[in-house]
């Protein structure tokens, strides 16, 4: 009986203690009046970094925190500082994020969104964050294995996280219904991007940007800051001050003993229609290089980003050469060579350190070469992106 009243008091004591906590935590949120959270299958890392950098430009005391490539929290003076984990990723960190953002006395929090499973997107929102301006970028086909099977079904994932009774931005078009069905169910408003607000996204704007950003970005994140009161042109030319996420796609030329070796970092854009679209603009960029090189840092843990990739790059334009690194290469090259991929074109370096890549991209060079690194960022493929930015030029990717 003793055991059992002691059970029965602990157990008491830890729900006591939740509660306590999840109050605390929500007297914290209280104290930051603008709240931003950001979603979206593509470009929600460059979207939180714009927002915040043009409040940051605007004067409100902002903080934000991006699990791009690399967990970053951004402090009101644009210092950066890496997220510490003692173990693998958490939602739970979210609730030290605000912590942290309250000891900075931050007007304004913006956050990326760090959940796939659809559940722990409505918790991170509702329990986590309770934003009053939600973000989704867009919903393509990414991490089907968890909000698949299909593209719709991404896009109903990601409605999890649209905010009660606030304003929720978006750039999506093929799914806005879905959003739309969400807004309306808990009484907050719809800010669609339309391709007129796009369009208002002019050349030299993108060319302020000293890697390649998106209009759809850049428009997306006007728009928030202009609901916050910042002006577009305050907003904009702190964008362009705004240090990039390491995963932002950057052009890096070598000359490397007679190779003019162009690599291009792609390596953040993992779905086909994104993939396709950068390694396009990446070759109207090098148009007349002899040689061209896509590299794709493939990963076991990532099967169907492999299988999807694989299977559809026969419709892209051509590479002579296909370079293979990461892990679980042999998914990517299985559904490569099933559509119609000439399995000669395959070079395999897997788990290959980045010395010994290195010398495979030069054997496979000839003359001047575009190389382009896709799929998978971490790992390896950011490695290889340090290795060619301490020896060489970088270049803004105009």
């Amino acid at each position: 009986m003793t055991a059992e009243l002691a059970l029965l008091g602990t157990a008491g004591a830890v729900i006591a203690g939740g509660l306590m906590e999840s109050l605390s935590h929500r007297r914290r949120l209280e104290k930051i009046p603008i709240r931003i959270h950001v979603n979206g299958t593509r470009g929600k890392s460059s979207v939180a970094r714009l927002i915040a950098a043009g409040m940051r430009a605007g004067g409100i005391r902002t903080c934000c925190k991006t699990t791009g490539t690399l967990p970053r929290m951004i402090l009101p003076d644009g210092t950066e500082y890496p997220v510490f984990r003692p173990s693998r990723a958490n939602v739970i960190e979210q609730v030290r994020i605000v912590k942290t953002a309250v000891e900075f006395e931050s007007e304004a929090l913006v956050l990326e969104c760090m959940a796939l499973i659809p559940y722990l997107q409505w918790l991170c929102e509702d329990k986590l964050v309770r934003a009053t301006h939600g973000v989704i970028t867009n919903a393509r086909e990414d991490h089907l294995d968890v909000m698949g099977p299909s593209e719709r079904d991404v896009a109903w994932a990601l409605a999890g996280m649209v905010p009660v009774n606030g304003k929720f931005f978006t750039a999506e078009r093929d799914h806005i219904d879905v959003f739309d069905h969400a807004v309306k169910d808990r009484g907050s408003e719809m800010i669609a991007i339309t391709e007129a607000d796009v369009g208002k996204v002019t050349p030299l704007d993108l060319a302020g940007f000293s890697y390649v950003e998106h209009a759809e970005n850049v428009a997306l994140a006007l728009r928030v800051c202009s609901d916050v009161g910042v002006e577009r042109s305050v907003a904009l030319r702190g964008m362009w001050e705004a240090k990039p996420d390491p995963g932002a796609m950057v052009a890096y030329e070598m000359d490397f003993f007679h190779r003019q070796i162009n690599f291009v970092n792609g390596f953040a854009a993992n779905d086909p229609e994104s993939t396709q679209r950068i390694w396009k603009m990446a070759l109207e960029r090098y148009p007349d290089v002899e040689k061209k090189i896509a590299i794709f840092n493939c990963r076991a843990d990532r099967p169907d980003r492999s299988d999807q990739l694989g299977g559809v790059i026969k419709d892209w334009p051509e590479a002579d050469s296909y370079l293979l690194i990461g892990t679980g290469t042999y998914i990517f090259a299985r559904a490569a060579t099933n559509a119609g991929i000439d399995p000669l074109k395959l070079v395999f370096a897997e788990e290959q350190s980045v010395d010994q890549i290195f010398e495979m991209i030069v054997e496979l060079s000839e003359g001047s070469s575009l190389v382009m690194g896709m799929a998978n960022i971490a790992g390896v493929g950011l490695d290889l992106v340090r290795y060619f930015a301490n020896r060489s030029r970088r270049r803004a990717f105009k």
